[in-house]
């Protein structure tokens, strides 16, 4: 087992040589480069799990080989095209984890053979096409098919497939025998154009290149984004050259717009504000952005599919989710409304684990700066993404000092004022920010600095004579949605005195954000005082209300107990 060892740079060829290897685990390092061909050489594997790398390039068929193999696992990497046919041919594998990567097309004809199969997982990908007729998909919930292109069949929250989607499958399997046979007799007249063809557009190409847009990419980023040269005639056609009509947002950096590409694929397309002094400024912007996100792969961090640089504009193409913004979303009274209190209390939970994640699991670690109610996006199913990290820097000696203050106002650290020594405490502090608007469905404004206050200067008393230690908890809250009820009233509380606690004046004695994400995944025990009794003075006070909610707010001159 070599599984969250840290290991970085591709699957050594060494491993081939093993013939007598059963389970190979490397799941959760940062290996990168294609799966390796010589795999098939493992001929008694048993489980094979690659997950949670950066894996690039397509599945290759080698691994349909492997006749013992019971678990297959190659979730959240970069993987990309369709899914072979050769997989299929697993007749022993109980067990099958495509989910979170970019394969497209549909299933191969040979999964429905698959008697073995107890388990599968295909989410977060751009499948299409009716499920394989299969005891394990027929039984999958639809968590296992969710965020696709098109599947279709009868699992709930799928679309049923259609008759004429059925028999446009079997035309495909039958075209196939089509042309088989007329294949060798086009085979001659395919070669007497090839070479024309050749010729001809080797000789459009030197009179095109100095007008056609060129995509930027590093051999990694190229694997990532997988676009060709058309990429950003595409864009200018599916947003009619960039119309303020598909504007969906606009961030620190960029201006979003909603896409359809030429292919059917909805995406989010962001285009870097211009500077005026020349577009260096955006150049780094762009780059640091690039630097960032393709380190970066988690649930709750948005998808960056695809980029490319043209001298007007520098592009980023991103994952699309139909829910919009945290923003967006708390505005609209209709949808505030649907967003009740257990919706905003996981989306706490994913913005935790997401800026968590990037502090505490990232090498180096990554400040994102500009965490706002703008920049969370959420999916259909109320699911938290932390997007836009225009801002987004590595925390490197050379890169804590910022010349100019960016970010979003309302949101930033009282320290950023002063000084631009940004830090993951800065990201606490925003946190905190958003953190206390999802619940209040407004920016919290002035309360800030109260809470800040309150905190900083902690001595919990529930006789507090201060007039806004006196108000009650639920007058702050959305007043939209009913007053919250037994269990997620306590979780509520614990969620606004820990958003109190990354509020506190000093950088120091804020949490950080792997004991915040770590308190909220902890149960919390009943309040033992009602809810509608609580006030803002008594939040601190964990006697005031519950058994043993958090521990007080101990000062050791740096950092809270949460």
């Amino acid at each position: 087992m070599l599984n969250d060892n840290h290991l970085s740079g591709s699957i050594p060829s060494e491993m081939g040589m093993l013939s007598s290897l059963v389970h190979l685990n490397l799941a959760a390092n940062n290996l990168n480069g294609s799966i390796p061909i010589w795999l098939r050489q493992c001929e008694n594997l048993l489980e094979l799990n690659l997950s949670v790398n950066r894996l690039s390039g397509g599945i290759p068929s080698e691994v349909g080989s492997l006749s013992f193999l019971q678990i297959l696992d190659l979730s959240q990497n970069f993987l990309i095209g369709k899914i072979p046919k050769a997989v299929g041919n697993l007749k022993s594998l109980e067990k099958l984890n495509l989910s979170h990567n970019k394969l497209f097309g549909f299933f191969p004809s040979t999964f429905d053979d698959m008697l073995s199969l107890t388990s599968v997982d295909v989410s977060d990908n751009q499948l299409e096409g009716p499920l394989p007729d299969n005891k394990a998909f027929r039984e999958a919930s639809f968590e296992a098919f969710r965020n696709n292109k098109g599947l279709c069949g009868n699992i709930t929250g799928l679309e049923v497939c259609s008759s004429k989607l059925s028999s446009n499958v079997d035309r495909k399997k039958n075209s196939k025998i089509v042309i088989a046979t007329v294949a060798p007799i086009l085979f001659t007249l395919l070669l007497v154009f090839v070479v024309f063809w050749i010729l001809s557009s080797s000789k459009r190409r030197e009179r095109n290149t100095e007008n056609t847009p060129r995509v930027v990419a590093s051999d990694s980023l190229f694997e990532i984004c997988n676009y060709d040269d058309k990429m950003y005639e595409n864009i200018v056609e599916a947003t009619e050259e960039f119309d303020s009509k598909y504007c969906i947002g606009v961030g620190g950096y960029g201006t979003v717009y909603r896409a359809e590409l030429s292919d059917g694929q909805i995406v989010a397309v962001k285009k870097l504000h211009p500077l005026p002094e020349g577009g260096v400024g955006d150049q780094k912007a762009f780059n640091s952005e690039i630097r960032a996100l393709t380190e970066i792969r988690h649930r709750n961090i948005l998808k960056l599919y695809g980029f490319c640089s043209h001298p007007q504009h520098l592009i980023l193409v991103y994952e699309f989710l139909e829910g919009g913004s945290l923003e967006k979303i708390l505005r609209i009274d209709e949808q505030a409304m649907e967003f009740d209190w257990i919706k905003r209390v996981n989306v706490v939970k994913g913005m935790a684990n997401a800026v968590a994640y990037m502090h505490h699991d990232c090498s180096p670690p990554m400040v994102h700066r500009d965490i706002s109610s703008k920049n969370i996006l959420l999916d259909s199913e109320y699911e938290a993404h932390v997007a836009d990290f225009g801002a987004a820097r590595l925390l490197k000696p050379d890169s804590s000092n910022w010349t100019s203050f960016k970010g979003t106002f309302g949101y930033t650290a009282p320290e950023l004022a002063y000084t631009m020594q940004v830090n993951e405490k800065c990201d606490v502090f925003s946190f905190g920010v958003v953190t206390l608007e999802t619940l209040m469905g407004r920016h919290p404004g002035d309360i800030i600095s109260f809470l800040s206050s309150s905190v900083s200067s902690l001595t919990p008393s529930c006789s507090s004579s201060a007039p806004f230690n006196q108000l009650l908890l639920k007058a702050l809250l959305d007043q939209r949605l009913p007053s919250p009820r037994e269990q997620i009233a306590a979780e509520v509380v614990s969620v606004v005195k820990l958003a109190s606690l990354c509020l506190h004046a000093t950088p120091q004695s804020r949490p950080s954000m792997e004991q915040v994400s770590q308190e909220l995944s902890t149960q919390n025990p009943p309040l033992v005082k009602q809810f509608h009794t609580i006030t803002i003075g008594q939040l601190f006070d964990s006697s005031c209300y519950t058994s043993t909610l958090g521990e007080a707010v101990s000062h050791n001159n740096n950092r809270p107990t949460v």
